[in-house]
């Protein structure tokens, strides 16, 4: 018995439907795509070395701070750290009146990264977003201006901070890091990417003006990068000598320059310097300690997306 449609001719039957389904497409994912990868015994080896090399300067550093200068130049150094760690500490402590200067290096190592993340995240968020004439041509001058060799800059900016009464203060060392050229371009690249258009014309149809809208949407989706910037900021500020050992004077240094004066006599005493290159590595070991895991969090947040 077969079945007919009302419009079809009795005594004829139609054919039967063969469905015509286009090939699959070879996915582009290998099995297990997505899943956690599990390192070989190359990867721990090769880890466990650069793990070891990245300590041995900081270990070599504690050894060398805790013997004397004889033990330190001997033909066989010691391997192990030995008990003159405090009195050699206190030395380099009040021979290079490190008090003073670790309170200065603080002060401008702060004030550099809060004024770097802020004048920089405006800039960066200015050249991604916003549309204005020369933008173009102006973030190119700001990546033309990393060729530029800061020596070149030297003694104008030196006459420059003595015609404004800086010399020898610390406003000498902050005010011409206020801003960096590296951090403009950072903060660029990672808003271009990171912050949807959509977000913005959102908030401007809410009514919400520009200062409203890098407040509540550019700052929290620049946090990672911020968090980044912040970090690679304070440990070159801190770890700087060029600039501040010509800007500022003995009696007002920042750390580096007072570490400098205890390598300055004839005989140096190594077991003193080292000393005082400990004391200058503490502070940035607790800062990585208090925000490691917050800036690598930060990273892995801004490098997902949906």
């Amino acid at each position: 018995m077969t079945i007919t449609s009302p419009t079809q001719v009795p005594g004829t039957v139609l054919p039967a439907r063969t469905e015509h389904r286009a090939p699959k497409r070879a996915s582009r994912f290998k099995p297990g795509a997505g899943k956690q990868l599990n390192g070989g015994p190359f990867a721990y080896i090769a880890l466990a070395v650069v793990g070891i090399g990245s300590l041995l300067p900081l270990y070599w550093t504690l050894v060398a701070a805790s013997h004397t200068q004889d033990e330190v130049l001997a033909s066989t150094p010691p391997f192990l750290p030995g008990g003159r760690l405090m009195h050699n500490l206190d030395a380099a402590w009040n021979q290079a009146h490190l008090g003073k200067a670790i309170l200065n290096s603080f002060v401008v190592s702060s004030c550099i990264t809060v004024a770097t993340l802020f004048f920089c995240t405006l800039a960066g968020y200015a050249f991604a977003k916003m549309r204005f004439r020369g933008r173009g041509g102006l973030m190119t001058g700001v990546i033309l201006t990393l060729t530029i060799p800061p020596q070149l800059s030297v003694v104008p900016l030196f006459m420059m901070m003595a015609d404004l009464g800086w010399g020898g203060k610390l406003e000498s060392v902050i005010f011409p890091t206020l801003v960096s050229a590296f951090g403009v371009f950072f903060m660029r690249q990672y808003l271009s990417e990171a912050l949807p258009y959509e977000l913005i014309e959102a908030a401007k149809i809410d009514g919400a003006n520009n200062f409203r809208i890098v407040l509540s949407i550019v700052l929290p989706v620049a946090r990672p990068a911020m968090m980044v910037l912040g970090m690679l900021t304070f440990v070159q500020a801190w770890n700087d000598f060029f600039w501040p050992y010509l800007a500022l004077n003995q009696q007002n240094p920042t750390l580096q320059v007072a570490l400098g004066q205890l390598s300055a006599s004839y005989t140096p005493d190594q077991s003193i310097v080292m000393a005082g290159a400990l004391i200058s590595t503490l502070p940035l070991l607790v800062v990585f300690v208090v925000f490691g895991k917050r800036i690598v969090g930060g990273i892995m947040s801004g490098a997902v997306k949906g």
